[in-house]
């Protein structure tokens, strides 16, 4: 394979899993994550959990994350966020682009 085109999870780039509790269904948090995920060129996915969470996967540069994380104590103006936590998450599937995940 020819330098360049091999994606390799390098310092350069984290992946995080983060688990946003409150009231953060129904509210578009999925949504405004993913936005905010692309603003900040991560990749990654974000999805509902079965307990009313929403579980966001994001990987790329170290800050982009930390800010991703940061956004996520908040989201979008009709959450209201009780707890936020994170993880070091395995590199173990390929990210594409920022998505919602059913």
């Amino acid at each position: 394979m020819a330098a360049g085109h091999e994606r390799v999870n390098t310092p350069a780039s984290i992946r995080r899993r983060i688990v946003v509790r409150g009231r953060v269904q129904g509210v578009g948090f999925r949504y405004a994550a993913v936005n905010q995920a692309r603003r900040l060129g991560l990749r990654g996915w974000a999805r509902n959990l079965p307990d009313g969470g929403v579980e966001i996967v994001a990987e790329g540069d170290p800050a982009a994350v930390e800010a991703m994380i940061d956004w996520s104590r908040q989201g979008p103006p009709a959450a209201r966020v009780s707890s936020v936590q994170h993880t070091e998450e395995a590199s173990a599937e390929p990210l594409g682009q920022f998505g919602v995940r059913w």
